[in-house]
């Protein structure tokens, strides 16, 4: 993507930007041997991932390696194209991203005796491999997934953003190739990419609603982590990725009124880098904390008015669109809103082929709506997305810090027992209010903090998923299950706060599993480029280390950030009990989605898969058509699954 800005620096004498950010990357690299790559196939490789940059293509083969690269083009400047080369054409990138300080690395490559042939961001990369190496990145603020190309050591460096913001998926072949892209519909169009499920990873989903971080739906088939590097050197052994940054969650900063004017001044300069463009730019407006924070520090950094976009529902509890228009009114806004039909279930198949593999997050169905009429009058968006993760702002935060304080009462070897029967003997009272639904409680209280967590975040439970299973998959399990994952990640934290333990757990999850995935799928199916200034990884490294106790105060969550904007939203925003971006799948369950129910869930797609128990599927449609429980998260689970299978089937 192109855009214009002021240069820090007149290194480049006119202040011009030439830059790419949407777009798809591909690639094919034979370790083993200098043999030619399969043209065509590389071509279709590519052109599957148009959507990310429908206007142009650019192609690099040499002996044992081709790089591919999808772009948008938003203004036709000089230079954009890609791949990108050095000054000898000895290194090469493909580059999907933007690098916000691209300016200052290219002053100080530049007094390093680099030429630039270019005023793209892109060539800064190349420049920076040059001089660093693979710490280049560490180099970078900006988001980021690109593959650079040095002919003359015979290496390949992937690389993806500290936060993954931009996705990569890579396999290492059993023919010793690798293949690399920006959606796993890119690899599986090698005929060699491996298609066997990894059970692991189908058990994770069933409890997560996505696929975590490093797995995919497929055995052998990788996601690149966020923070991580990967290094392929001809005819040397792949080295395992290297993480190169991680979220500091271990230090506190003072609390006050100069914590929150340094706030607003972080992250307004964080915003500040991201309004550089010479296309129409807007942000989502939600009506919530942290989309509205952003639009309210747009509207002082811009003379213009801001466009917003808005997406409503025509039932009322899920509609958050008058708060939305409020700050829209109060910082007069370019706001357009769009309401969406309870009935707009037409993209259930349509969801299926945009993720590539089983995502169950049903607000993805919004967020396409709402990516769609952003399109229609913007091609650069900012969202409000990591405040949650970053700010505490999650009800089930409190939650855990109340189990907690019982944990840290009674030793694991009491709790096991006792809150153990206490769940399994509890009924699961979904219509009741949240302090009569104690099975959940219960069951968490009988674990450590970490399985707690996880039952609390999982759609299905570990004991609903024994139950789901059938005896054969079970025994494929072979005893894993998905706190393998979150007990993976603990095992990393740098802190030991309660508070503090569980955000990080999201935001090496959640937050990129489910939602940064949920927002680049649907925007790069509309050529909407989204910029997430509360992920600033120079704001995140600034505010993991504000004090738990300043996050989180007494039942308030995003406590300081409330504060810093106080006098910027009004309480209603501010103060208002959160919604989320939910659809209502109870209704639709038992409404004009349950003849579909029943076909696909209780099909032979389903039932001879033989991944599940028959019984149990037919318990879960029955029990909530009766009105006896409300299953509607697992089903959906369940359809997204069944759409996949159905798409794989072909």
């Amino acid at each position: 993507m192109h855009v214009t800005t002021p240069f820090i620096s007149n290194c480049y004498g006119p202040t011009v930007k030439d830059n790419d950010t949407m777009c798809g990357i591909a690639g094919i690299f034979n370790r083993a041997s200098q043999s030619p790559i399969d043209q065509s196939l590389l071509a279709r490789m590519n052109t599957v991932q148009a959507h990310r940059g429908p206007d142009d293509d650019g192609y690099h083969f040499d002996a044992g390696i081709g790089l591919a690269h999808r772009r948008l083009s938003i203004i036709d400047l000089s230079g954009g194209h890609q791949p990108i080369y050095n000054e000898t054409g000895s290194v090469c990138v493909v580059f999907n991203g933007e690098i916000y300080n691209y300016a200052e690395l290219a002053e100080e490559l530049t007094a390093l005796g680099h030429q630039f042939k270019t005023r793209s961001d892109t060539e800064t990369i190349v420049h920076a491999w040059e001089q660093w190496g693979a710490d280049c990145v560490k180099r970078f603020r900006g988001m980021f997934a690109f593959a650079i190309w040095d002919k003359d050591h015979r290496q390949l460096f992937l690389a993806r953003d500290r936060l993954g913001i931009k996705p990569l998926f890579y396999s290492l072949l059993p023919s010793g190739q690798l293949i690399f892209g920006s959606e796993l519909k890119v690899l599986v169009q090698h005929p060699e990419c491996p298609r066997e499920f990894d059970p692991y990873a189908v058990e994770d989903y069933f409890t997560l609603g996505y696929i975590p971080e490093p797995k995919t739906i497929y055995r052998g088939v990788h996601k690149l982590e966020p923070g991580h590097t990967l290094l392929i050197e001809e005819g040397q052994a792949p080295l395992l990725p290297q993480q190169y940054w991680d979220v500091p969650m271990d230090q506190q900063l003072v609390s006050g009124e100069e914590l929150e004017s340094q706030l607003i001044e972080r992250l307004r300069e964080a915003i500040k880098i991201r309004l550089i463009s010479e296309v129409p730019l807007g942000a989502f407006l939600s009506g919530g904390v942290d989309s509205s924070g952003v639009v309210a520090l747009m509207a002082e950094l811009q003379q213009e008015p801001v466009n917003t976009c808005s997406i409503g529902f025509d039932i009322a509890s899920f509609d958050e669109t008058r708060y939305a228009q409020e700050v829209a009114d109060r910082y007069h806004t370019n706001h357009h809103v769009k309401t969406v039909s309870a009935d707009d279930f037409d993209l259930i198949d349509k969801l299926a082929d945009l993720y590539d593999e089983p995502y169950a997050d049903s607000s993805a169905m919004p967020t396409y709506r709402v990516c769609q009429l952003a399109r229609e009058r913007v091609t650069v968006a900012l969202s409000g997305d990591g405040g949650d993760e970053l700010m505490a702002g999650y009800r089930r935060y409190r939650w855990h810090l109340k189990e907690e304080r019982i944990r840290q009462m009674l030793p694991l070897s009491l709790r096991r027992p006792l809150f153990g029967a206490l769940g399994r003997a509890y009924p699961k009272l979904d219509w009741a209010p949240r302090v009569l639904r104690g099975k959940t409680t219960f069951q968490s209280m009988s674990y450590d903090w970490v399985e707690g967590y996880l039952n609390s975040m999982s759609i299905l439970r570990q004991d609903e998923r024994q139950r789901l299973y059938s005896s054969a998959f079970r025994r494929e399990l072979a005893g894993y299950t998905s706190k393998e994952v979150f007990r993976h990640h603990a095992n990393n934290c740098p802190t030991d706060h309660p508070l503090s333990q569980v955000q990080y757990l999201d935001m090496k999850t959640y937050l990129v599993g489910d939602i940064l995935t949920k927002v680049d799928r649907a925007s790069m199916a509309h050529g909407l480029e989204v910029r997430v200034p509360i992920l600033d990884h120079k704001f995140v490294e600034w505010a993991a280390g504000i004090a738990p106790e300043s996050r989180l105060q007494g039942t308030e969550g995003k406590a300081v950030f409330k504060k810093a904007l106080t006098g910027r939203l009004s309480d209603d925003v501010l103060y208002r009990q959160k919604m989320g971006f939910a659809i209502p799948l109870a209704q639709w369950f038992r409404g004009p989605l349950k003849d579909r129910l029943h076909r696909d869930l209780l099909g032979t797609t389903m039932l001879d898969c033989g991944l599940f128990d028959p019984t149990t599927l037919r318990w879960l449609v029955d029990s909530h058509l009766s009105g006896q429980r409300d299953n509607s998260a697992s089903l959906w689970t369940l359809l997204m699954f069944q759409r996949f299978l159905q798409r794989e089937a072909g």
